[in-house]
């Protein structure tokens, strides 16, 4: 018997990037942020990595093209998943956490040098993808 799921909100099915285990598992084993973007600069992950890496580094103009690099690298691959610009990008799905690491990197960086409405329009996209991911990411 096959079993259908219904979205009771009437709003779109969440999205879930496919994973990476190739570029995931390298972040993960330690090696270099630099090294997993030059070979998997699709993978938003990474760029993520990179811009928490520079802000914590006081580099928030590197941090804050980091992080929009990684956010329109994951925008390009939402797509690709059948996102329609709207909708639940779920934290709990590991593949996602790359686009929303690198969104919320994108909104602090921005916040930063005072670029009040592009902090707000991330922090509101955050909220908006994934409840959880602005409270873990907070």
């Amino acid at each position: 018997m096959t079993r259908m799921t219904q979205n009771l909100l009437g709003g779109p099915a969440p999205t879930e990037l496919p994973d990476n285990a190739a570029a995931r598992e390298a972040l993960e084993s330690g090696v270099d942020p630099v090294e997993v973007a030059a070979r998997h600069p699709e993978y938003p992950g990474a760029w993520a990595a990179l811009a928490d890496r520079a802000f914590a580094a006081g580099s928030v103009i590197e941090s804050y093209a980091y992080a929009r690099t990684g956010y329109h690298r994951g925008l390009d691959a939402l797509r690709r998943a059948g996102w329609k610009g709207h909708g639940p990008v779920p934290w709990e799905h590991e593949a996602n956490r790359g686009f929303l690491r690198a969104l919320h990197a994108l909104g602090r960086a921005a916040a930063a040098i005072g670029e009040d409405a592009e902090a707000t329009r991330c922090k509101t996209f955050l909220r908006d993808s994934s409840e959880t991911a602005a409270q873990a990411l907070a």
